[in-house]
């Protein structure tokens, strides 16, 4: 049980002040301003987007600001908002077809049709420090405080990439298909609409819709733990990348009183299809199954580790044994989102003086009289 604090708001207040200075650092700095954060820090922004529901990188910089950085604090305050607003509508489905690509690559078939497109990674880099950040850093400060004797930076730009790919491109999925080498997935019956997880609470067993909508909102360093466990014997998954695909995407609604669909904006999204093999079972012959993620923004490490965990948690419709935690989607769905878990844990920071006392009472009594045990006081 928890005791009321009393006499404890002026503390609270001047914690408060306390946060703002420590938020706002150094005077002599210039303040880090949002448009900065969302330009600068934009894998950060994305995340933050990607698990707080909400597709604003404006208000998702925002969130990282007034969070210090601190990006599960982010999340919390930009979800928090999110349950404020409107429901309006609901967007027709996604064609990643039609995606503006700025990136796609795959890891099984070399040449594609629509080429591979490296586009913005670290994939190559050598994860070194680079120093030169440092320089221009400095420039930047002495242009600040002295303009008239500040000088080009000596680092060397490099203009952006050529424009994205435009043209509608097929997944690669497909070649397989061609060959009936990979599971289809036909719309049911009547297509019904999926349960809304972000209105109604998660009952088990979830049906898949209802999955990728939790893994979607899942902490990316939960899920990143829970895929790596899959390749390493914990699910007997053997993975290949078929498509990563990170570009601009037009969002539409079809409003009831119309008969098309109308324009209202483009976002950025990562798609990932992970290909896996199925030795096949009584009724179904071998061939490959997939795993998908889909994450707002530049996140292929999210959409990497959803999509292996989505594929993980099939194992029952596969007929697969459930063995390993990655496979156990209540333990997965459960524990994978970062505001829950924050949450659970940081309470215990909390007042628990009458738990505690009442624990403390006891072991001293097992000390004094050692026949007494723990469950002759439950």
């Amino acid at each position: 049980m928890y005791v009321a604090v009393k006499g404890g708001e002026t503390a609270i207040l001047n914690s408060y002040e306390l946060l703002a200075r420590q938020r706002r650092g150094d005077t002599g700095e210039a303040e880090l301003s949002i448009s900065q954060i969302q330009q600068q820090l934009k894998l950060a922004v994305d995340r933050v987007m990607t698990e707080g529901s909400l597709f604003d990188p404006e208000l998702a910089a925002l969130a990282i600001k007034q969070a210090s950085g601190d990006l599960v604090e982010a999340i919390f305050l930009l979800r928090a908002y999110r349950a404020t607003l409107p429901r309006l509508g609901t967007t027709v489905a996604l064609d990643t077809a039609r995606m503006q690509l700025d990136r796609r690559i795959s890891a099984t078939f070399k040449d594609l049709p629509g080429g591979q497109v490296l586009g913005p990674t670290y994939d190559y880099t050598q994860r070194l420090l680079d120093f030169s950040l440092l320089v221009q850093d400095y420039d930047e400060k002495k242009q600040n405080l002295h303009p008239d004797k500040a000088k080009e930076s000596p680092i060397r730009r490099v203009d952006s990439a050529s424009e994205p790919i435009v043209d509608s491109t097929p997944r690669v999925v497909d070649l397989l298909n061609h060959e009936g080498l990979i599971e289809t997935a036909p719309l049911p019956e009547g297509d019904p609409a999926p349960k809304d997880l972000t209105r109604q609470p998660l009952r088990f067993p979830a049906d898949r819709a209802t999955r990728l909508q939790n893994l979607a909102r899942g902490d990316e360093g939960f899920l990143l733990a829970m895929a790596y466990s899959t390749q390493r014997g914990y699910a007997n998954s053997h993975p290949f990348v078929g498509e990563i695909r990170f570009g601009a995407i037009e969002i539409e609604i079809a409003p009831e009183e119309l008969d098309f669909t109308i324009s209202i904006g483009d976002i950025e999204v990562t798609e990932c299809e992970m290909i896996n093999q199925f030795a096949g079972s009584k009724t179904e012959p071998p061939k490959f199954t997939r795993g998908y993620g889909l994450a707002f923004g530049h996140s292929e490490r999210k959409a990497m580790a959803m999509s292996l965990v989505d594929r993980a948690l099939r194992a029952e419709e596969l007929g697969e044994t459930v063995k390993a935690p990655a496979q156990m989607q209540e333990f997965v769905l459960s524990h994978s989102d970062s505001l829950e878990a924050s949450g659970f844990v940081q309470h215990l920071k909390l007042p628990h003086y009458v738990d505690f006392q009442s624990e403390l009472e006891l072991v001293r009594k097992m000390r004094a009289n050692p026949s007494i045990t723990d469950e002759d006081n439950v």
